[in-house]
């Protein structure tokens, strides 16, 4: 009689032993997955050892009742992955598996906003492009950042490095933020490398997907292009590593386990032998102290190819301003469109107004989910939460002092739109948000495709137009309300800002010699605004880290924030308040001198989808004093049942 040992989806750790049929002997092995009785459940396991020898235990073995795979789907290089994730991100090894492998649950972190750069390949490089692949060739060190402005041709080393490791017989992972591959990318994908690829990506059917992930453990696939979770593909031999737009916080997942791509990346080039090469215009503050540190091997690519030129960029002091576009930002667009140019206007806010306000004594019209306002949509006419979804129609009574003088404040896309269309009638015009992407299948390709042929003049949107699209035609870029997340309360704000401002701005000029970017801002001499306005990366990365180091927030030191929450508010506080305790009585009697605690507070949105939510912080300059501290408090107290815990390892939000 044979055993196997079993990982399966639970909120803690632990592994369980099953009779493995007779029949079943030969296909139970290392890294499929099974169904096993569980309670009363039935339950998908993971094997992760096979036995003749019974488990010691006074206690009576159940039986598998099916194998699901055919072959492994994980390897000993996953189990390990899987294993290192439950000390960094405090999530159980059989969760973390379960989260790897192919499944029917949508990834949220692919979106159809993201469209790389052209796989097809160029004939000639630029200077600071043949410089950047000869120094990955000829180097010795393991880690590379190509730091390169929008335009460079970074794409082009990425995939010319892919191709020499290839060559040697290894695979590559080329990780972008965001991906949706349109026909033609695809063929030209498989052209370029002879077919052997896996493109993972949310249109693919679990089949598809599982179907890939065999293709990639048997060696079959040379190359594999996806987003965050194609961080765990099963590679056999993976010989090199691309991540590219490092910065971006896509990369980080928002749920259990929360996880960092760039340091699991990190982790599998260190352990498989790897090399890792990541690249951005706007590198985060933590790539680029590592880059300082020469820990990581910086590659400047200062120039756009081709006759493509950073774009002149303008600020415009919106302070004083009575309408959403400018004097200065009309006159520019009518100039574009006389010119037959295209026109991007970007405005990082969705909905018709932010606020619905009683004019009377100024109440604002709050979610009762969450502590947010909501946001009036007006073409709905209906008041919508962009946290919990949740809407209702238009209120005509203020439900504070029963006034009926309620008017909405701020501005959205759908405002902007409005404004637009009356200031240019003449002009083809389309929105490109969150709202009309949902509103039909292929509606945003169709959008995004008619503003690259010039059926569209202006194309008006939020962040999902900011990045990553290339459009010959785009003269100028207007970008409204700039300052909209320097308000936020968040150590990163400013950092934040700078990406998107800078990001934004690269979609000028592209092509062409004559962008013009104009900024309307009611804070113009913020340093995130001033540094990209003047493109000076240098300047704004200096100031910053400076900032960051009196601070002592990162990259200068290490962060971990526990997050409860519950629908008790009272409950709620008290866990936090108690939990608090318990971490300073453990700092205070070990080795802890280097740890900073910080008293439980509500949460930035204190509550969200009806649930209260209060976090403690913690702050280290050891990661992994830090995370040893922190498994001594989990270990330590143990959390009611009411309410829900999160850990959040080096958080790029405390939202």
């Amino acid at each position: 009689m044979k055993y196997a040992e079993v990982l399966l989806d639970l909120p803690y750790e632990a592994s369980y032993s099953y009779i493995i049929p007779e029949k079943a002997e030969e296909d139970i092995v290392f890294g499929v997955r099974v169904v096993v009785p569980f309670g009363r459940r039935r339950m998908t396991g993971f094997v992760i050892d096979v036995s003749n020898n019974k488990p010691q235990g006074d206690y009576e073995l159940k039986t598998i009742e099916r194998v699901i795979d055919k072959a492994p789907v994980f390897n000993k290089s996953l189990l390990e992955l899987a294993v290192w994730m439950k000390g960094m991100y405090f999530s159980p090894t059989g969760l973390n598996l379960s989260m790897m492998i192919p499944s029917g649950r949508k990834e949220s972190e692919i979106s159809p906003f993201f469209e790389p750069t052209s796989f097809q390949a160029i004939e000639e490089l630029s200077p600071s492009q043949k410089h950047a692949l000869d120094v990955l060739r000829t180097s010795d060190d393991r880690t590379f950042y190509l730091f390169g402005v929008t335009g460079s041709g970074k794409s082009e080393v990425y995939l010319r490095r892919a191709e020499d490791v290839i060559r040697e017989g290894r695979q590559v992972l080329y990780m972008v933020p965001e991906i949706t591959l349109s026909e033609q990318l695809s063929d030209e994908v498989y052209s370029r490398f002879s077919g052997r690829v896996a493109i993972l990506h949310s249109s693919l059917t679990p089949s598809q997907r599982l179907k890939a992930w065999h293709g990639i453990m048997k060696g079959d696939v040379d190359i594999v292009i996806g987003a965050r979770s194609s961080v765990f593909a099963p590679f056999r031999n993976l010989g090199l590593i691309i991540i590219d737009e490092e910065h971006e916080t896509s990369y980080k997942s928002g749920s259990a386990p929360r996880y960092h791509a760039r340091q699991v990346a990190e982790y599998r080039a260190k352990t498989e032998g790897a090399v890792l090469i990541m690249g951005s215009a706007t590198p985060s503050l933590e790539a680029w102290k590592m880059m300082a540190d020469h820990r990581i091997h910086r590659i400047d690519m200062p120039e756009r190819i081709g006759s493509g030129r950073y774009p002149s960029i303008m600020i415009v002091n919106s302070l004083k301003e009575k309408r959403s576009i400018s004097r200065e930002l009309e006159e520019a667009i009518r100039r574009a469109l006389a010119e037959k140019r295209g026109v991007i206007l970007f405005l990082n806010r969705r909905g018709y107004t932010y606020n619905y306000v009683c004019s009377d004594c100024g109440h604002i019209i709050t979610c009762p989910n969450c502590s947010v306002s909501l946001t009036y949509h007006k073409k709905e006419q209906r008041l919508i939460c962009h946290t919990c979804g949740f809407s209702e129609p238009l209120v005509t009574v203020c439900p504070e002092c029963r006034s009926r003088n309620l008017t909405p404040h701020g501005f959205g896309t759908e405002n902007i739109e409005e404004e637009a269309r009356s200031l240019f009638p003449y002009a083809r015009i389309a929105r490109l948000d969150t709202d009309v992407a949902e509103s039909g299948k292929g509606k945003t390709q169709e959008i995004l495709q008619g503003f690259r042929n010039g059926q569209i003049d202006i194309l008006l949107g939020t962040q999902m137009i900011a990045k990553g699209l290339n459009f010959p035609l785009v003269s100028l870029v207007g970008v409204l309300n700039a300052d909209s997340s320097l308000a936020i309360p968040d150590f990163r704000a400013a950092e934040r800002t700078f990406d998107l401002l800078h990001q934004v701005a690269g979609r000028a000029g592209r092509y062409r010699d004559d962008g013009f970017v104009i900024i309307q801002t009611t804070q113009p001499f913020s340093s995130a605004i001033a540094a990209a306005a003047d493109n000076d990366l240098e300047t704004f990365y200096r100031k910053e880290m400076h900032e960051r180091e009196v601070t002592g927030f990162p990259p200068y030191s290490r962060l971990l924030n526990i997050t409860l929450r519950g629908r008790n508010e009272d409950k709620v506080r008290e866990v936090a308040e108690s939990l608090w305790k318990t971490a300073s009585f453990i700092e205070e009697s070990g080795d802890y001198d280097d740890i900073e605690i910080f008293s439980p507070s509500p949460c930035l949105v204190e509550r969200k989808a009806q649930y209260f939510r209060y976090h403690i912080l913690l702050r280290s300059s050891s990661a992994a004093l830090l995370l040893r501290f922190s498994h001594q408090i989990l270990d330590s107290y143990r959390v009611p049942s009411s309410v829900y815990m999160e850990i959040d390892m080096d958080p790029v939000s405390l939202m």
